[in-house]
């Protein structure tokens, strides 16, 4: 047989899609597992929502649509980017993805060509620098630090910047660490991106997600010069409950709109108008549903970092935003499983927890942080007490 291809056996599987995937699957056959894995709020899509994607259906809508999406929705996104984040964009600008991932999968295959090289802090969420290597360019990882509430600043960036830099990734609020990127330090990063002519995408699929009432969220692309050559990516999978949905979308300076819509007209044509419709209703909704949702996560936010902050041999800090615990189990390397296996790295304390207490977590490693461990608490409360008690017993076993 000929050889498979390289650019597929040279990235790493989703761990996050690993875990869950596995999780679901231990439950199948019956086993007793807790799972803060998946990044997936447990509300169900609003009845609104529900319901325009089966009028659609009733209505026939199910014809093909043009490759960057249907013009009403497209419209609808054009006005929650004018009334929310101040920005103009016309439809031509928008396209409609298939899931924020596709977004920032087509946002990179639109301005990357093989050798470029692509700056991504760390943690970062586990898709970005194998996306990159995918389409041939490089990622190039900055080192944040817990004391900056792992915020690259501008400073980092510019330390990192060579010939072959096209373009900056920066995840606000983020995943797995739940930082909040302050106007300064976004400020900072935007002036040396401008500066250097380079693109950023910016992805914002947690931007209502901000626990802090001092904090105002401001798009990366409304900074001075950052319009011009920024990409945008959004979705409704976390504030609107869609992740099956499958719907997302992208908002770039209109060359490049022009790529990424020539590119899904040879992929994926469109995402689905079902999904579309139910995203248009989704787009013209008060965003009461998504605050209150947003409310109720503070609350198990702070229930989860009280159980775990208790526990010797844990450390981590509040997150300001998203729905993640980002906690450091670095101190537990070393000790040894009931069973006399030592414990050497993340990966193998989450194995550990998953096959002794049923808890299925995301090891730090994932997201280019060894040492760490990242919890989802977009989950009941049951779900999260239950899941603190195991981590507990599994922490304290250990010896």
């Amino acid at each position: 047989m000929k050889n498979l291809s390289e650019r597929i056996l040279n990235i790493a599987p989703s761990l996050t899609v690993a875990v869950d995937t596995l999780a679901k699957k231990l439950k199948a056959e019956g086993k007793d597992i807790v799972s803060l894995g998946a990044g997936e709020p447990d509300w169900d899509t609003p009845i609104d929502v529900r319901n325009a994607g089966k009028a659609s259906i009733d209505q026939g809508k199910t014809r093909y649509s043009a490759p960057q999406g249907i013009l009403e929705v497209r419209e609808a996104v054009c006005e929650k980017f004018r009334s929310q984040n101040g920005l103009e964009y016309a439809p031509e600008q928008i396209i409609m993805t298939s899931g924020a991932k596709h977004a920032v999968f087509n946002s990179l295959l639109a301005i990357i060509n093989p050798g470029d090289e692509v700056i991504i802090p760390e943690p970062y969420w586990v898709t970005y620098p194998e996306l990159v290597k995918l389409l041939g360019g490089v990622p190039v990882i900055v080192h944040t630090k817990v004391d900056n509430d792992f915020q690259m600043s501008g400073e980092d960036l510019s330390k990192v910047i060579s010939p072959k830099t096209k373009a900056v990734i920066l995840n606000n609020p983020t995943n797995p660490t739940g930082t909040l990127y302050s106007e300064e330090v976004l400020a900072s990063i935007a002036k040396v991106i401008a500066e250097n002519d380079l693109y950023a995408i910016s992805d914002e699929i947690y931007e209502h997600f901000s626990y802090s009432d001092s904090f105002q969220f401001k798009s990366l692309a409304s900074f001075d010069g950052m319009y011009e050559r920024t990409l945008v990516i959004n979705g409704l999978s976390k504030s609107h409950c869609m992740t099956g949905w499958r719907i997302g979308y992208v908002a770039a300076p209109k060359e490049i709109a022009k790529l990424i819509a020539k590119a899904q007209g040879q992929t994926t044509h469109h995402p689905s108008n079902i999904a579309q419709y139910a995203a248009e209703e989704a787009l013209k909704m008060p965003l009461d549903t998504v605050y209150k949702m947003r409310d109720e996560f503070r609350k198990r936010r702070d229930f989860l970092y009280g159980k775990f902050s208790a526990i010797p041999s844990v450390s981590l800090r509040v997150p300001g935003g998203a729905f993640y615990l980002f906690a450091d189990i670095s101190a537990l390397f070393g000790k040894k499983t009931p069973a006399g296996k030592t414990i050497s790295d993340s990966i193998e304390f989450c194995t550990y927890l998953l096959e002794t207490v049923g808890l299925a977590i995301v090891p730090g490693s994932a997201f280019g942080r060894e040492g760490y461990v990242r919890f989802s608490y977009a989950a009941s409360m049951d779900t999260l007490a239950a899941a603190a008690e195991r981590f507990e017993k599994g922490i304290l076993a250990l010896q």
